[in-house]
């Protein structure tokens, strides 16, 4: 199998994802699916680790600090959000406290995770060999006060609490419900030694950054088309997000550290500004170039205005690295790079480059590939239409979109990745 097959039958499987109810059993003023809970997730995860992150480099700097941990692994956090949810999809109909009963017992947990396994081996066959063997050695050997795993778990109920305090108000007299509050607080109180979950707990500003993220589960794509599955800008960004992972892991060269952070959180902050903007569809976009140009300029005003405040001082400049001109390669550079400088700024500002050559695929130069991000975004949005047609919702404008991204990107080769193969095997799907 072609590792573009994988890529594609994956993408399809996380898309899914936006049909599966969560809290099916309580009243519900909003539906709660699985693809915006792990995004939402994913989002307060990165929160959790910068703060983590930012922690531990002060007391390193401090004169008398002894604090010995390593540096985060961003690379291991990513995979295991991944790879949490592709467990997940696989077994989504057993309810949560069934379920952490049954891994309890040994024997259940590897019989659970065989099932697993065996569902998902055929869908990664054409991927890295070592990318399915960390998935399975994840759950195999479990290392469970990894700090990365922690802020993943922690990330988890944080995410669920969001969900479960607007449930919680709308019908507190629920039987049962307060025993659900109470074994969502002692999780979440489990993790308190970590500071990110002290600060959002107390409500300080990184959890306005948060719950604004969280609203965009209520911005539907595609708003003037009915769909099935309806899909959130917050579920979209995530499925972008983890094909670009995808995409940069297939590469046809070893791509750096900060190139793999990069392009996921480059993927998964991309449409951050549609939550001050909304999301304004693409003919309108297209009506006149100043038309959209004044778009991004409202977006980015309100970003610095509205946004960023909301962040660490230190955070700023990464967001805006992610958001800014979100669909052109970009690398930067440290310090004075003369040799370079017709490529990339000095000083550390920013510098679009037309490719990630060798030279820059190096943690120093932070290069983000914004071409593939592009391409997966096109892609997300016609996976999108595609299951929607596949459903039986043939509306012009699901028509039209498909075919306008099917010839724009169609023919798209980038750094050893045939985009084509992926819309393919997208179209075989439909026939």
């Amino acid at each position: 199998m072609k590792k573009e097959t994988s890529i594609a039958k994956l993408m399809e499987r996380f898309t899914k994802a936006a049909s599966m109810q969560r809290w099916n059993d309580h009243i519900r003023p909003v539906k709660f699916t699985e693809l915006d809970k792990q995004a939402h997730k994913m989002v307060i995860a990165y929160v959790l680790a910068k703060s983590e992150e930012e922690r531990r480099k002060e007391y390193l700097a401090s004169s008398d600090g002894d604090f010995k941990a390593k540096p985060l692994n961003w690379k291991y956090l990513i995979e295991g959000g991944i790879f949490e949810f592709l467990h997940r999809l696989i077994l989504t109909d057993i309810k949560p406290p069934v379920f952490h009963k049954m891994i309890e017992n040994k024997e259940t947990e590897e019989l659970l995770n065989s099932h697993v396994f065996n569902e998902l081996k055929g869908d990664m066959v054409g991927l890295n060999k070592k990318f399915y063997k960390r998935f399975t050695n994840y759950f195999e050997n479990p290392k469970t006060d990894n700090i990365e795993r922690r802020i993943l778990r922690a990330a988890h109920y944080l995410a669920t609490n969001w969900e479960f305090r607007i449930i919680y108000h709308t019908a507190p007299f629920i039987y049962g419900i307060e025993e659900t509050k109470q074994n969502i607080e002692n999780q979440i109180e489990d993790h308190y030694d970590l500071i990110g979950v002290q600060k959002l707990l107390l409500g300080k500003r990184s959890f306005g950054f948060v719950d604004l993220c969280g609203q965009l589960r209520f911005q539907k794509r595609w708003a003037h088309s009915p769909r099935v599955p309806e899909t959130s800008v917050l579920g979209h960004m995530l499925i972008v997000a983890i094909t670009s992972y995808l995409c940069t892991l297939e590469m046809n060269v070893d791509a750096c550290e900060k190139r793999f952070y990069n392009n996921y959180f480059g993927g998964l902050f991309h449409d951050l500004p549609e939550v001050l903007t909304k999301d304004i569809i693409s003919p309108v976009k297209r009506v006149d170039k100043e038309i959209d140009t004044k778009i991004k300029e409202y977006e980015h005003e309100k970003m610095e205005e509205k946004l960023l405040p909301l962040l660490p001082k230190p955070w700023r400049r990464e967001m805006r690295y992610f958001t800014g001109i979100e669909f052109e390669n970009k690398s930067e550079a440290k310090l004075e790079l003369t040799e370079f400088k017709n490529r990339i700024t000095e000083n550390g500002e920013v510098r679009m480059v037309r490719t990630i050559e060798s030279q820059y695929n190096k943690d120093e130069y932070s290069p983000l590939d914004g071409e593939i991000l592009d391409v997966c975004d096109k892609i997300s949005a016609y996976l999108e239409v595609i299951l929607s047609i596949k459903h039986g919702i043939k509306s012009e404008s699901l028509l039209e979109g498909k075919k306008k991204i099917f010839e724009d990107y169609k023919n798209r080769n980038i750094a050893g990745i045939d985009f084509d193969q992926i819309f393919g095997y997208f179209n075989g799907r439909l026939d």
